[in-house]
């Protein structure tokens, strides 16, 4: 079995000292105590801050801490005071936290808090380096780590490597608001599998790279770099048996009762969370004061139980809003309130696991109504914890776990009389009902539990390694090149196919502005001059550019993807068969139409063919009124000879005869090669590899799918591989 090592900024357990006393405890709540069960099941390490700053610790401590820890397969990173005030409480809490949910007006963008998380990343980074050892799976969590993956990458770039995010991804208008959001999606990139809690979040994320960096995906499967990265959603879950046994421990029953007792027989409405602006504690209090005031039958017979865990008290917002919710909730309960009766019972203190089931088996509702929040599990913990088909779930849609459990209550939390007319909802919900929905929603957690949920990630990451390693066997690295020399030595007749944009130059906005420079004009004409050679140069650009490049090279050249040849040794334009340019004024129009509609788009006119580009376009309007024009032009090409190629980032409409494979076949045609070798980038690409012999050697630059032999990682491989040709002639 391969080990795991966990990488999160918590550990599940976290350092105390008192009187010069060291002691180590577990920590309650959060993605550390939701994962620890896995932990223990599995050949794991893990890897986290130590939850102390530096100073409080001599070294002989740390030396003890270090010690103990390793005992239980746990590495501690130690954090200086300043540290964790930049990197914790700074970026990660005061610029990421509140950009991600939504919150961005309340987000810090200081760099000093972004050079100090680059400084805690790299610490991170280096003390998993320290503790890799060979077939070692890499699993980084959340939003304090996500420049881990891209530096590990750096270090070791085969290695296996996992990212989660627990807290929701923004869409691309919000997260484009971060300073640093290119490195941030580098960072992320680096990761074979990141994993989202939705596919909401996914499709953020899938929007911010094509945005930014502009990296497009398939099926959520992106290329970067050599590298395939696969970006999925998975829903976290619990641990279910924990739950649905625990309700049966008498601790846990002796609390529920006490609860009950301590009621009166009044409804029990059950709130949990930790001190937070994401999650609407104070909008939960406003909307129980509003169903209070038009339900007046429910006064004094019915209780808000409140639960809040001090949290991130170090910031001054969290404080604000802890002073705000106790004055509302004094409030309440000061007009409304008897003697006999407080609205509100409001706890700001960590409650035991114990204490929490108690909770959870007394309420009748769980108003679980956060602004916004990634998952959720108070939610799923509740549900788990209703075991005799009592109890209604409340819970915002904007909490991941809505996409899960969408039998409960679902709600805007921003709607005050829809989350109040909800509790009149739940509390006159039949008992047959609430059974009925409960049952659903358990065999959903019973389904897919925490342990579920890591298997699934772990598998995913897997597959996508398999992946990664199989694009691997077929790069164009040191041995395919030497393979392909030692070939090219042996030739009698060779033929070389290069493709010109994309593979001996990258792509340009504009093509009239993608020139050969002088060292590819150079390489060239070596390769031209070189005995029992064809060379021919392939376009899809018009031949008139062509050939003011190309001309004097000793190049054979193909315009327009074959509709044009250039032969080196007549130095004449040939033309492909008879074709018609009549379809032109029908079909100009439509693209004119598309490009006003298209900022960015533009039209280029060659002599056989229209070239639709919207490379300089917003990537999601490109991509729309692509599809749109594609679908335009079928009906109106439906009746003529002609077809719509999709190339990158552009649509061609040409004659139905032309195509790189009509134009490979016919130089192949010419003479008895030995020897044979394609190279391209895109779509058009593919017929002209199809075309090819089985023993010939053919070279897709980028990773994408592609019936090449060969994947090489950009032009300076292919002209790389060219120059080793003309050393060897």
């Amino acid at each position: 079995m391969k080990r795991i090592i966990m990488v999160s900024n918590r550990l599940p357990v976290r350092i105390t000292k008192s009187n010069n006393q060291i002691d180590i405890v577990a920590t309650a709540g959060g993605l550390a105590t939701g994962l620890s069960s896995f932990f223990s099941s599995h050949k794991s390490l893990w890897i986290g801050w130590n939850g102390i700053p530096r100073e409080r610790l001599n070294e002989d401590e740390h030396a003890t801490v270090r010690k103990k820890m390793r005992r239980r397969e746990i590495v501690p990173v130690s954090l200086s005071k300043i540290e964790i005030m930049r990197y914790y409480f700074g970026f990660s809490n005061k610029t990421i936290w509140p950009l991600f949910h939504y919150f961005q007006m309340l987000s810090k963008y200081k760099e000093t808090y972004w050079n100090e998380y680059v400084n805690v990343n790299r610490r991170f980074t280096e003390i998993i380096a320290g503790e890799i050892t060979p077939g070692d799976i890499v699993w980084i969590h959340d939003y304090q780590l996500m420049l881990v993956p891209g530096m590990l990458r750096e270090m070791f770039p085969d290695i296996q490597i996992g990212f989660f995010l627990h807290i929701p991804f923004p869409d691309y208008e919000v997260f484009r608001l971060l300073p640093w959001r290119k490195e941030v999606l580098e960072g992320l990139m680096g990761a074979d599998l990141i994993g989202f809690h939705t596919y909401d979040y996914a499709a953020g994320f899938l929007d911010c790279i094509r945005n930014i960096i502009g990296i497009e995906n398939n099926l959520g499967v992106a290329v970067y770099g050599n590298r395939l990265v696969k970006i999925d959603a998975f829903p976290m879950g619990i641990d279910y048996r924990k739950y649905t046994e625990s309700v049966f421990n008498e601790n846990v029953r002796n609390e529920a009762l006490k609860t009950v007792h301590g009621m009166n027989d009044k409804k029990i409405v059950l709130s949990v969370d930790r001190l937070d602006y994401t999650k609407g504690i104070l909008q939960r209090i406003q909307s129980f004061e509003y169903f209070l005031a038009n339900c007046p039958e429910y006064l004094e017979k019915i209780t808000l139980i409140l639960v809040v865990s001090p949290s991130r008290d170090g910031i001054g917002d969290y404080r604000t809003i802890k002073r705000v919710v106790e004055e509302k909730i004094a409030a309440l309960n000061g007009k409304l309130g008897t003697i006999e009766w407080e609205p509100v019972k409001y706890f700001y203190r960590t409650m035991s696991f114990t204490e929490m089931m108690g909770l959870y088996i007394a309420s009748d509702i769980a108003l679980v109504t956060p602004l916004r929040d990634g998952m959720n599990l108070i939610a799923k913990e509740y549900v788990a914890a209703c075991h005799d088909g009592r109890g209604v779930l409340i819970l915002s849609e904007f909490a991941g776990s809505a996409k899960e459990l969408g039998e409960a209550i679902i709600v805007n939390p921003y709607n005050v009389r829809e989350v109040a007319d909800s509790l009149a909802k739940a509390l006159t919900m039949p008992p047959e009902e609430q059974a009925e929905i409960l049952r659903t929603m358990h065999a959903r957690l019973k389904k897919y539990d925490i342990d579920q949920w890591a298997e699934d990630f772990l598998d995913k990451l897997g597959s996508i390694r398999k992946e990664n390693i199989s694009i691997k066997k077929v790069t164009l690295d040191s041995i395919a090149v030497e393979r392909i020399v030692k070939m090219f030595v042996k030739r009698k007749q060779a033929l070389l196919l290069l493709d010109y944009d994309g593979t001996l130059v990258k792509f340009h906005g504009r093509p009239e502005h993608a020139e050969p420079d002088e060292p590819l004009r150079v390489l060239l004409k070596k390769l031209a001059s070189l005995p029992n050679t064809d060379v021919v140069l392939i376009s899809g650009r018009d031949h008139t550019s062509l050939a003011a490049w190309f001309g004097d090279s000793g190049l054979n050249l193909m315009a327009e993807h074959g509709a044009m040849n250039f032969l080196a040794d007549t130095r004449e334009w040939e033309t492909f068969g008879s074709l018609s340019m009549a379809w032109k004024d029908s079909i100009l129009p439509v693209l004119e139409r598309f490009t006003l509609r298209t900022p960015g788009s533009f039209i280029e006119q060659k002599r056989f063919s229209l070239v639709w580009h919207y490379r300089k376009t917003v990537p999601e309007l490109g991509r729309l009124r692509a599809t749109e024009l594609k679908n335009s032009l079928a009906s109106l090409t439906r009746n003529l000879n002609i077809g719509v190629l999709e190339g990158s980032k552009t649509l061609e409409i040409k004659d139905m005869g032309i195509s790189k494979e009509t134009g490979c076949r016919y130089w192949l045609s010419r003479k008895d090669y030995d020897f044979v070798l394609a190279a391209g980038d895109d779509l058009t690409d593919e017929d002209m590899f199809k075309a090819l012999s089985p023993d010939a050697f053919s070279i897709k630059v980028g990773y994408a799918h592609s019936n090449a032999k060969y994947h090489a990682e950009s032009c300076l491989n292919i002209r790389g591989l060219l120059g080793r040709l003309t050393e060897n002639p």
